[in-house]
């Protein structure tokens, strides 16, 4: 798979085709449609409004970077099988979800309507597509029960979920694999001509994120407003990767599954070295490091809402199988996402794409 892992073997896999993206105002989403437009594919997005004004999707005039954009819900199971048909896209990455483990406690129905319904509904809209259709649906690495042992986990290990957001998340893993085996099985490609792979992957930072309950976020909010940042749990030990770490990933099993339909339809973990650990108080300190500004205190409350203290990832799969692997340990991808906050001479688009080059 060398071939698909420079840029030009990238441009070559989605310069020119349709790809639809949902979830496209979202913050991994609007850095995934900058790098789609670089590559030269036309970008359709399917996805809520963005939330804040400041979000990166607005900042980078995101419009402008889509052949169309629609703003709707993926539970309107109806508006997503017409937008999606009326595409017919070489491509979906389904990235559209509700993302947060703390909102997952406060509005758990919806979240599981969101992340397992809506899935549901963008597998069942591919099912109408007649064409060749490659399409990666985006999870999270929280899809595992995990008992926090700290043994990285492999892709056959089993799927849990002790909070709403990552049981939702599991759920949408069992629908995945429902729509794989009963409609998309890859024994029978040539009826349906459908390939779909699930990708998992967390804790992902980069400049450009504002939303709520991010540690990022939470460090530059406090900043800008000259208040100390409050660390709920300091101690928590996370897998900490760049945004353009696993949107590569994305990228590259997308264009597998082109050339191989059948070999890379089934799920992949895309995750930094499992002994690259820092936990949440590391990386304010580096983040307030190469941001050159800012103080921390811990504010953990024992009868706070439980969150994983310990989560790894074995990404050997898709080491072999895609030949993907991490390119920046945990420091380097903090220190990408200060400096992206702290530039206050470039636009956020400028900024975006400084990166996205340097990067691939």
């Amino acid at each position: 798979m060398e071939k698909v892992v420079t840029v030009e073997g990238l441009r070559r896999a989605y310069s020119g085709k349709k790809v639809f993206l949902t979830g496209h105002t979202g913050f991994k989403g609007a850095w995934m449609l900058q790098i789609l437009h670089w590559l030269g594919a036309n970008v359709k997005g399917y996805s809520l409004a963005p939330e804040k004004a400041q979000d990166l999707y607005n900042q980078i005039d995101g419009d402008k970077l889509c052949y169309s954009s629609v703003i709707a819900d993926v539970c309107d199971k109806q508006k997503l099988q017409v937008e999606l048909g009326r595409f017919e896209p070489d491509f979906v990455f389904h990235f559209a979800a509700q993302p947060l483990v703390r909102r997952g406690y406060e509005m758990p129905s919806y979240t599981f309507m969101v992340n397992a319904q809506g899935t549901a509904h963008m597998l069942d809209a591919m099912r109408i597509l007649p064409g060749k259709t490659v399409g990666v649906m985006i999870t999270t690495d929280k899809v595992y029960d995990n008992p926090e042992r700290g043994l990285p986990f492999a892709e056959d290990d089993k799927l849990g979920g002790y909070d709403p957001y990552s049981a939702s998340k599991a759920s949408a893993e069992i629908v995945i694999d429902s729509f794989r085996r009963s409609f998309f099985n890859p024994s029978r490609y040539p009826e349906h001509n459908k390939s779909i792979a699930a990708a998992r992957a967390g804790n992902v930072i980069g400049g450009g994120d504002y939303s709520d309950d991010r540690i990022v976020c939470d460090i530059v909010r406090a900043i800008s407003f000259g208040e100390t940042v409050g660390l709920r749990n300091p101690a928590s030990v996370r897998p900490w990767q760049h945004v353009l770490e696993p949107l590569s990933a994305y990228l590259m099993l997308g264009a597998a599954m082109a050339e191989d339909p059948v070999k890379y339809a089934t799920a992949y973990n895309f995750g930094p070295n499992p002994d690259d650990m820092l936990t949440v108080e590391d990386l304010t300190k580096v983040f307030i490091e190469h941001y050159g500004a800012g103080d921390y205190q811990d504010t953990s409350d024992s009868k706070a809402v439980h969150e994983a203290k310990l989560l790894l990832l074995n990404s050997e799969k898709a080491k072999t199988e895609l030949g993907w692997e991490s390119k920046m340990d945990a420091r380097t991808a903090i220190q990408w996402t200060a400096e992206w906050y702290a530039d206050k001479h470039h636009t956020a688009h400028e900024k975006c794409m400084k990166q996205i080059e340097a990067y691939f």
